[in-house]
């Protein structure tokens, strides 16, 4: 009979702590919200986390920090938020604004593959949302017009690669002909190599040439002293 009090009184004070602790996290969750709406979102993401230590796997805590997070421009934490919630919540309709916020963020990131199949998600677990589907439709232009820029510009890189190819080519062959006419001018400026043989003298035929022109000289010499001898032993006259 003791030990039934025992576990009466244990119970009662397990239901007591865990009707507390549920008390604590609603608490903090409303004030959060006014603060949220109120626009007070460091304050607001301040009691959400406590929210979230009496109860770390309250899915409106980590959706409600979320959309305080991205308000505050800090969307990976938000993002982070967001896909733990979605691992826990089993209830559709929730899923589906979890799903559309996503969507949102990845949408406002640019991501639109991924945005789109945020708001497919959110879609299949609350068709009759409009907001979503007309996200959906506007992320799936987006997307369409994303992917036709990257691929006009991957064709204007192909075209430039091309294009700097053929400048390339053109260089080349540009400066192969002035190489051409370079080698062209300098063949101009120098003799054929028959003028030049013709032009350079044997060694044979210069000794000859040397002995001929000092022979000649020699008479030339002779001839100058016998006019002196002439000169010198005989009688000058003067022509009057």
């Amino acid at each position: 009979m003791l030990k039934s009090k025992y576990i009466l009184f244990a119970v009662f004070l397990l239901s007591a702590a865990f009707v507390s602790a549920q008390k604590a996290e609603r608490d903090y969750i409303r004030k959060g919200n006014r603060l949220f709406n109120d626009s007070v979102f460091v304050n607001a993401e301040v009691n959400y986390r406590k929210a979230l230590e009496v109860n770390p796997k309250s899915t409106v805590s980590m959706y409600n920090l979320g959309n305080t997070l991205s308000q505050q421009q800090k969307m990976q934490e938000a993002m982070e938020q967001y896909v733990s919630a979605s691992n826990i919540e089993k209830d559709k309709m929730k899923l589906a604004q979890i799903y559309h916020n996503m969507g949102v963020l990845l949408q406002a990131g640019k991501d639109y593959a991924k945005a789109v199949d945020a708001y497919k998600m959110s879609l299949r677990n609350n068709p009759a949302d409009d907001e979503t589907r007309y996200n959906l439709a506007l992320a799936q232009k987006m997307l369409k017009d994303q992917q036709q820029n990257q691929q006009n510009q991957d064709q204007n890189q192909d075209q430039n690669k091309d294009q700097q190819k053929q400048d390339q080519k053109q260089d080349q062959n540009k400066d192969k002909q002035n190489d051409q006419k370079q080698d062209q001018k300098k063949d101009q400026q120098q003799p054929p190599k028959s003028e030049k043989q013709k032009n350079q003298m044997s060694k044979e035929n210069a000794e000859q040439l040397l002995n001929s022109v000092m022979q000649d000289e020699k008479d030339v010499q002779d001839k100058v002293k016998k006019q002196q001898q002439v000169m010198q032993g005989g009688r000058l006259e003067k022509d009057w």
